[in-house]
C-alpha cells in the first residue's frame, strides 16, 4: 500500500498535516475521509489499520489530523466539535480540487459524530460509517471529569486525557452542547452505516440503537462483537475496514479514474513493515497475498503458490463447462483440488536422494457433479481439462521480462 504525506489548509487557515493512503495500483475506485477519535491523531492504530483495510479494496482514504492536533497547525483550546466538522469540510474540498471528490466518510468515536454532521453538507458524499460514536457530542464531557466543573466556572481549565495535557475552554463545552446528533442522523438522508461493539465500556452500545433509530433508510447495523472501543487489535481495524468496503459497494459505484496508473493486468505493493502481507489488484478486483506465520508472515491471504495453484484449478473448472456446454453435456458443478510441492518425475523409478532431481508438481484431481455422463465423455473431459490455458502456459516454456522502474 502507498500512503503520501499530504497539507490542506483549513477553514482557520491553519495547514493541517494528512495521509493518503492508495491501493497497489495507486488508482483508487472511490475516495474516503477518515476522521479520528476525541484527542487521537490520524496515526492511531484504529485510523490507520482501518483506512489500510479500507485502501486494499481499492480506496484512496484520507486521514488527517484536526486543527490542534497530531502535526496540524492551531492551539487545541481554540477548536471545538463543530471545528472538527469544518476540517472535515476543508478535506473534502482539498480532495475534490486536487484528486476527486469524496463518496464515503468514516468515523471513529466523537469523529463518527462529525462525520455525520460533514456527511449531510458534503453534496459528493453518497456514504457514511461510524465506529463507536456517541449519539449525542456532550457524551465526551464525562472524560472530563471533575475538571468539567473548573472549566464552567473559570472559563477553562487544563485535563489530562491518556498521559497527555490538554486545555479546554467554556466555548468547547457550550459547543458541544449546541449539537445533537440524532438530530443530524434524522437530517442526513445518506446510506449510514453503524458498527458499535456491545462491550464498549467507554461508549454504550445504546448510542448506537439512538442514532440507528434517528437516522433514515438505507440504514444498516453490525456488532463488533469482542471488540474494546479504541479497535487496538489490528484484525478487529482490519475487520471493520473490509465490512466498510464491502457495505459501501451497495451504495457507491466503483467507477475507474480516467488516468489508468498501470497498463499491466496485476500489480503487487508491499511495505516493509507489512512483513508479507502483500496487496493485490488483480484486473478490477482487489485481494492479498501472505505467507503463513510458521515464516514470518500473518496468514491475511493465499500464498504466491496458492493463488498459482487456485489460477489452475479456476481454468480448468471455467475450460471444462466451458467445453461441456458445447457439446450440450449438463456437468451441474464442477470441482478442481488442486496443491503445489516440489516432487520427483513420475518416470523416474530409481532418482537419487537429491533435491535437485525435483521438480514443480500440481497434483490436480476434478470432481464432476453430473447425470448421464459414460465413461468416454469422463475421458474426453479429463483430457480437455489438460488442454486448459494454465495448465498450457505452465507446460509451454515461458519468460519473464524484468525492468527497474
Amino acid at each position: 500500500m502507498k500512503s503520501r504525506k499530504l497539507t490542506f489548509i483549513n477553514a482557520e487557515g491553519k495547514s493541517l498535516s494528512a495521509r493518503l493512503d492508495l491501493p497497489a495500483n495507486q488508482d483508487p475506485h472511490n475516495f474516503a475521509i477518515f476522521a479520528h477519535c476525541f484527542t487521537c491523531s490520524k496515526d492511531f492504530s484504529a485510523v490507520r489499520n482501518v483506512s489500510r483495510a479500507l485502501a486494499s479494496e481499492g480506496f484512496g482514504v484520507l486521514r488527517f489530523d484536526f486543527m490542534g492536533l497530531g502535526r496540524s497547525e492551531g492551539d487545541f483550546a481554540d477548536t471545538n466539535f463543530s471545528t472538527n466538522v469544518t476540517d472535515l469540510i476543508s478535506a473534502a474540498e482539498f480532495l475534490t480540487k486536487e484528486y476527486k471528490a469524496p463518496s464515503l466518510l468514516v468515523g471513529h468515536s466523537l469523529g463518527g459524530a462529525a462525520a455525520i454532521f460533514a456527511g449531510g453538507q458534503i453534496e459528493s458524499v453518497l456514504a457514511v460509517a461510524t465506529i463507536g460514536a456517541p449519539s449525542n457530542p456532550q457524551h465526551v464531557q464525562k472524560q472530563l471529569g471533575s475538571r468539567l466543573e473548573v472549566i464552567r466556572q473559570e472559563g477553562q481549565a487544563n485535563v489530562t486525557l491518556a498521559g497527555r495535557d490538554f486545555t479546554f475552554k467554556k466555548q468547547f463545552i457550550d459547543d458541544l452542547e449546541a449539537c445533537s446528533c440524532t438530530d443530524a442522523a434524522r437530517k442526513l438522508n445518506k446510506a449510514l452505516l453503524i458498527l458499535h461493539s456491545p462491550q464498549d465500556a467507554t461508549v454504550s452500545i445504546k448510542n448506537a440503537e439512538e442514532i440507528y433509530h434517528a437516522a433514515h433508510h438505507p440504514k444498516s447495523f453490525v456488532t463488533l462483537d469482542g471488540s474494546e472501543h479504541l479497535l487496538i487489535d489490528k484484525k478487529n481495524a482490519s475487520y471493520v475496514g473490509k465490512v466498510i468496503a464491502g457495505w459501501a459497494a451497495r451504495y457507491i459505484p466503483a467507477v475507474e479514474n480516467d488516468t489508468i496508473s498501470t497498463t499491466y493486468q496485476v500489480v503487487a505493493s508491499l511495505d516493509d513493515e507489512d512483513k508479507y502481507t502483500t496487496e493485490l489488484k488483480l484486473g478490477n478486483h482487489y485481494m492479498k497475498a501472505d505467507e503463513p506465520p510458521s515464516i514470518g508472515g500473518n496468514d491475511y491471504g493465499p500464498t504466491p503458490y496458492e493463488l498459482l495453484a487456485g489460477s489452475l484449478s479456476a481454468c480448468t473448472a471455467m475450460t471444462i463447462q466451458m467445453y461441456a456446454r458445447r457439446k450440450g453435456w449438463k456437468i451441474d458443478n464442477v470441482e478442481v483440488h488442486t496443491s503445489y510441492s516440489k516432487s520427483y518425475p513420475e518416470d523416474c523409478q530409481s532418482c537419487p536422494d537429491d533435491a535437485t532431481a525435483k521438480i514443480d508438481t500440481f497434483t490436480r484431481v476434478v470432481k464432476l457433479t453430473a447425470d448421464g455422463l459414460d465413461d468416454k465423455q469422463k475421458a474426453r473431459i479429463m483430457q480437455i481439462a489438460d488442454k486448459c490455458p494454465v495448465h498450457k502456459t505452465l507446460h509451454n516454456e515461458t519468460q519473464v521480462i524484468s525492468r527497474l522502474e
